[in-house]
């Protein structure tokens, strides 16, 4: 059946079918009207099907339900998909079950399904089949890095459609950094006036000499973020917004030069940064900085309604703070250990300000320098170490190591692949990716609430470099994060690959940009910009 991710257990009858016309009816059980709101609007798109409301005893129909059963057996995500000769029977064990189960639905049907108009002489039959199926992971998580290139709404809404129909259900949308602040925050007007813009951007990797000369940047208004949010919790995915403290925060600081370290830099000098790498300018540890923040989370605990809510907390260099007597004295009148706990410090304010609004803090891995805070959860990047230390401390991780699903990573060797960053990593080396480390026990392993794929954008100026450098890897990202698949070195790459030759027509029809099997084609090379290819790679334990 070619389904990706591929279910827990599929059965299918050959060359027997469900036709589906004009006369199809949709019956939607209570707990469902979500999924029913889809189709309807989704698949009627596509087929032309009116799809109008039936009884769900009728012949020919779809039926929709939330069953208890089906949570005992495979939980909320769960679903049980039964096509038969007299109509179609998806029950879910929540109303997200029952939309997972409405992707596997629109794939059965065939790629056209993924288009938003019916083509003429088409044929719109279900293959008679029984689908049982759960996700093995809670989180199964995209970063779109939304701050070093800003993406219009419309392309946020897309992708969430994208993510959508490969069943991933957490978007961690990365809102500032150095080079900008994309979020409206209305008690700090300057933070988007002056911070969501940049004079210019330096194309291809920071060592690249090439320069576009012309302002870039964007942000959403409140409005837009509401809407965003609402788009995803319509296809069951949760917004994790991201806030970066204490570094990554040079546009914060363009904007309201106080928040930086003043006594040793003219930070009323400073603009958002042109340039990509870390930013040594970093936030002041001081009352007003906190204050400040706190009026920031204030407004964007409005926004989102996502349990955890991400701080960043990576990449923060520590000589200004070396460096300042404002800084140092600080850290005495805490009682500090240094630096490291000054960001710890940083840390574990918001944490327990996040706590009191019943909402949980996740940041990288960084965050375990100097201590980390009690109900923190990390982000673990710099491979799996992070995560192992975090998981064993009793804390929980989303597993995310940059050596295997930082899609903004070279997808091969060859001289034709645009701005070259990092390690290569294929397709099959992202399929190959285990979340869980070997390492950790049975008990320690629950900690791992799941694993996510990052898109960093310093190199995707647009979206059709954003879809070539996603897709299709993402792909095999999803279902290493849905499916139970055996362990690494014994995965049916030869069947997924199998499966992936009929999921690229359905890539096609959703108009997706991604990187063909056999290499870029002539407009998506980038001849001349050049990148930053790292040779070999460290172990991945």
């Amino acid at each position: 059946m070619d389904l990706i991710p591929e279910p827990r257990q599929a059965t299918a009858h050959a060359d027997r079918f469900l036709e589906l016309g004009p006369r199809t009816a949709l019956a939607a059980g209570t707990g469902t009207e979500r999924t029913e709101r889809w189709l309807r609007a989704t698949l009627g798109a596509a087929t032309g099907l009116p799809l109008p409301p039936g009884d769900p005893g009728g012949p020919g129909v779809l039926r929709l339900s939330v069953d208890p059963r089906v949570t005992e057996d495979l939980g909320a995500e769960g679903y049980r998909l039964a096509v038969t000769p007299d109509g179609a029977h998806l029950a879910g064990g929540g109303p997200a079950g029952v939309f997972w189960g409405a992707q596997t639905l629109r794939q059965l049907l065939g790629p056209d399904a993924f288009r938003r108009a019916p083509l003429p002489g088409r044929r719109w039959r279900l293959p008679l089949t029984r689908v049982e199926d759960s996700p093995r992971f809670g989180w199964r998580g995209l970063l779109l890095d939304v701050a070093r290139h800003f993406m219009p709404k419309d392309d946020v809404l897309r992708y969430l459609d994208l993510m959508a129909a490969h069943k991933l259900n957490v978007l961690h949308l990365h809102l500032t950094d150095d080079q900008g602040w994309r979020v409206e925050i209305r008690r700090y007007p300057k933070l988007t006036e002056t911070g969501a813009w940049r004079a210019r951007t330096r194309f291809g990797h920071r060592a690249s000499p090439l320069w576009e000369p012309k302002p870039h940047g964007g942000f959403y208004p409140q409005d837009d973020i509401r809407e965003i949010v609402a788009y995803a919790a319509e296809r069951h995915i949760t917004v994790v917004p991201e806030i970066d403290v204490p570094g990554h925060s040079q546009a914060a600081i363009a904007a309201y030069p106080e928040l930086g370290n003043t006594d040793v830099v003219d930070t009323a000098a400073l603009s958002v940064w042109d340039d990509w790498g870390i930013s040594p300018n970093v936030l002041a540890p001081t009352d007003d900085t906190v204050r400040f923040y706190e009026g920031v989370f204030e407004e964007l605990l409005d926004l989102f309604p996502s349990r955890f809510v991400h701080v960043g907390g990576d990449e923060c260099l520590k000589d200004q703070w070396r460096r300042s007597p404002a800084a140092q004295a600080r850290i005495r009148e805490l009682g500090l250990a240094g630096e490291d706990g000054l960001q710890a410090w940083f840390i574990g304010h918001f944490d327990a300000w996040l706590s009191t609004r019943g909402r949980r803090l996740i940041g990288w891995d960084e965050i375990l320098q100097g201590g980390l805070a009690e109900g923190a959860a990390v982000s673990s990047w710099r491979g799996y170490a992070g995560g192992v230390a975090a998981a064993r401390a009793g804390h929980d991780v989303v597993m995310c190591p940059e050596q295997y699903v930082y899609l903004d990573h070279r997808q091969a060797p060859g001289e034709d692949e645009p701005v070259p960053i990092g390690y290569v990593r294929t397709l099959e080396d992202v399929y190959r990716f285990e979340p869980v480390p070997p390492q950790l026990t049975e008990e320690e392993a629950r900690h791992v609430l799941g694993t996510q794929a990052s898109v960093w954008t310093e190199v995707m100026e647009d979206r059709g470099r954003v879809d070539y450098q996603t897709f299709p890897r993402l792909a095999a990202f999803a279902e290493v994060a849905w499916s139970r698949l055996p362990p690494p070195g014994q995965r049916d790459l030869a069947g997924f690959e199998r499966r992936m030759a009929v999921h690229y027509r359905r890539l096609d029809a959703l108009g997706v940009a991604y990187r063909p099997p056999a290499g870029p084609r002539p407009w998506q090379r980038r001849p001349g910009v050049p990148g930053r290819p790292v040779e070999g790679a460290p172990p991945n334990r």
